[in-house]
This record gives C-alpha cells, sequence and structure tokens, in this order.
C-alpha cells in the first residue's frame, strides 16, 4: 500500500517532511490543514489540497495517513481525532508533554486498529549511528562512562520553542532526541535513575540548558548536556573504555577512536607542574596511543517512512514504537521532577 500524507500544521517542520518523505518509492503528500490561512495558502502553492477545517480535512480519503505537526501541546487531541478518524498517524517528537498524554494516543491507535508511531529521526544521524556501532563493536573494551552534549552559541529560542505553554525548552526540543538515542543504544532496561540541572541562561521561561545524569542498570555512566550559550564546544559524543575513547565532534564522522599500543612499554617519570610533581598526568610519549579511524557508515533518515509504509502494509514492525516513546517520555518526567526538587528520581 502507498504511503499517502496529509499533514496537520504546514509550518517549518511539516516542510522538511514533505521535502523529504517523498523520496520514498510510494510514498506521496496530498493534503495540508492548518489553522494559519497562510500556511493554508503556502501548501496550496505547493499543490496540495489546502484545509482550514480540521473535520473536513479528516474526511479525504484520498490520503490513508496523517502526519501531525504542530507546537507540542496540541498532539494529543489531534493524534486521537486522526486515529479515530481510521488514519494512520506519525506524530512530530516531543508526542506529548506527559506520560498520561501519550496512553491516550495509544489506547486510540489500539481501538482504531491503526499504526501509530512517532518522528524520532535521530536515530537515524551519522554521528548517533557511528557512535552506536563503536558502543556495540566492543573496541573500547568495557564502556564505563558516555557522554552525548550539543553546545550552541545562539542563546534564543525562538517562537512557541520559548514559550513554556506550548512545551518549549531544551529538554523537550532536543533532550527528547538524545534520551531517545540513550534509550535505544543501551537498551529499554536499562535506565534506573536521573538526576537533572537545568537553568535558564538567556531565556527566562524555558530551559535553555540541562545536564542530566543517568544510573544504569549495567554500570555505565551516562552524561547528557546540551546548552544553547555555549562559547566553547565540547565534542558531541565521548564514549570511554577500558581499551580505548571514541570521540566525535559535530553531526557527522568527524572523529577517532585513541587506544593504547600495548607494544609499547611504558613507564611514566615524575614530572614537575606549577601545581606540584605528577606521575599518573604526566605527558605519555606519542607512540603509547594508536588512534584508528571510525566506521563509514551512511544512515539514510528515508528509512522512517519505508519502514512507516511496511509496517501499515503488515511486512515489518515499526522501528519507533509508541512503548519505547513512552520509555523517553517517562524519563523526561523524571529529569523535569529532580530539577524541580534537586534530588535523584528513581525511575
Amino acid at each position: 500500500m502507498a504511503l499517502i500524507l496529509g499533514i496537520i500544521g504546514y509550518g517549518g517542520m511539516a516542510g522538511w517532511h514533505h521535502k523529504n518523505c517523498v523520496k520514498v518509492p510510494g510514498v506521496e503528500v496530498v493534503a495540508a490543514y492548518d489553522i494559519d490561512p497562510e500556511r493554508v495558502a503556502a501548501a496550496e502553492a505547493e499543490g496540495l489540497a489546502g484545509y482550514s477545517d480540521l473535520g473536513e480535512f479528516l474526511k479525504d480519503e484520498r490520503f490513508n495517513t496523517v502526519l501531525v505537526a504542530t507546537p507540542n501541546e496540541v498532539h494529543c487531541p489531534l493524534v486521537c481525532a486522526a486515529l479515530e478518524a481510521g488514519k494512520h498517524t506519525i506524530c512530530e517528537k516531543p508526542v506529548a508533554l506527559t506520560v498520561a498524554e501519550l496512553d491516550r494516543m495509544i489506547s486510540a491507535s489500539e481501538k482504531a486498529n491503526r499504526v501509530f508511531t512517532v518522528h524520532q529521526n535521530r536515530r537515524w544521524d551519522k554521528d548517533f549511528v557511528t557512535a552506536k556501532a563503536v558502543y556495540e563493536g566492543g573496541e573500547l573494551g568495557n564502556v564505563y562512562s558516555i557522554q552525548s552534549r550539543l553546545h550552541g552559541m545562539g542563546g534564543a529560542m525562538h517562537g512557541w520553542r520559548g514559550e513554556p505553554e506550548h512545551g518549549g525548552g531544551m529538554l523537550y526540543d532536543w533532550g527528547v532526541h538524545f534520551l531517545d538515542q540513550i534509550y535505544f543504544m543501551l537498551g529499554y532496561d536499562q535506565i534506573l535513575s536521573v538526576h537533572c540541572v537545568t537553568k535558564s541562561i538567556k531565556n527566562e521561561k524555558v530551559d535553555d540548558y540541562f545536564s542530566l545524569m543517568l544510573q544504569t542498570a549495567s554500570g555505565v555512566h551516562v552524561v547528557v548536556e546540551i546548552g544553547t550559550f555555549v562559547l566553547e564546544e565540547a565534542p558531541r559524543w565521548k564514549i570511554m573504555g577500558d581499551q580505548g575513547t571514541m570521540y566525535i565532534r559535530g553531526f557527522g564522522n568527524d572523529g577517532k577512536i585513541v587506544k593504547v599500543n600495548t607494544m609499547v612499554e611504558d613507564v611514566p617519570v615524575i614530572v614537575q607542574t606549577s601545581a606540584g610533581p605528577t606521575r599518573t598526568f604526566a605527558p605519555r610519549p606519542k607512540n603509547v596511543k594508536q588512534e584508528f579511524e571510525l566506521p563509514q557508515l551512511e544512515p539514510q533518515w528515508t528509512e522512517y517512512y519505508a519502514n512507516v509504509q511496511d509496517a501499515i502494509d503488515g511486512k515489518t514492525e515499526l522501528i519507533v514504537k509508541p512503548c519505547q516513546v513512552r520509555k523517553v517520555l517517562r524519563l523526561m518526567e523524571c529529569a523535569f521532577e529532580s530539577a524541580r526538587t534537586g534530588r535523584q528520581v528513581v525511575l
């Protein structure tokens, strides 16, 4: 069956979806609904049927799937309306502001017997796919620490993303992706507790910085940090094991794996520093370390839409399952609670 989409909320993300989903054979966008007449006109200018009435939009039998790409606080009622109208439904992230809202969506999906999933597209980011492959490949030995960071200089959060009533803030906007990645990398039974700190540095109303630490069942120490006003960028990923360290800069494949050359016997000497003598942190000869290239992987975001198409046809399972998304949303609820109380919160 072809995946024929109607879009609710024809803004910036909807345009991104429209441009990318049609790269998959059999995927088409035919209609859009928006409360803003200018956005309806913009959809019509792209050759779509434009709707300003949600009921009329959902009656359109030309599309079998709805993509909800609106501000966060209205995801729940719109997803439920689409499912109740008999449409398979894709929702932008974060899927909801609470687990209770998500549970209503899942219930509506089960009752309607329609596919429901969430656009957690950053499972296909090149940096993440590379980091996951290295973590799973065992090259680093026993991994003891994973650090996932994103730093920017812009500071300001624009539009509804800077307004708490719409589900704005960094934890909802980017944190949902990074926590989804950590779950997908480590496994959905791994995260036991969270300690989170949020700050409002340049935006009074929402968090524009957060740092959280996760306790895991395997003992791996996980740090996730995002800041919009950090003037010196840290590596996007750093994974440390007892046999080596991997780091990646940015969203691509710029980084390396560093390991100890077992062929070189190194007996460190004491060096004098301005803070006193040290042997443990003394510089090592260059030939003690070996550097290796990262695996060359080319993930494709379009796989997401192809998977949804196959899931609707009953050929495969969803890659992004609602039960997985629920784990992420529950973790985010606990992170907000930790930030409010200053305490570690057990999931």
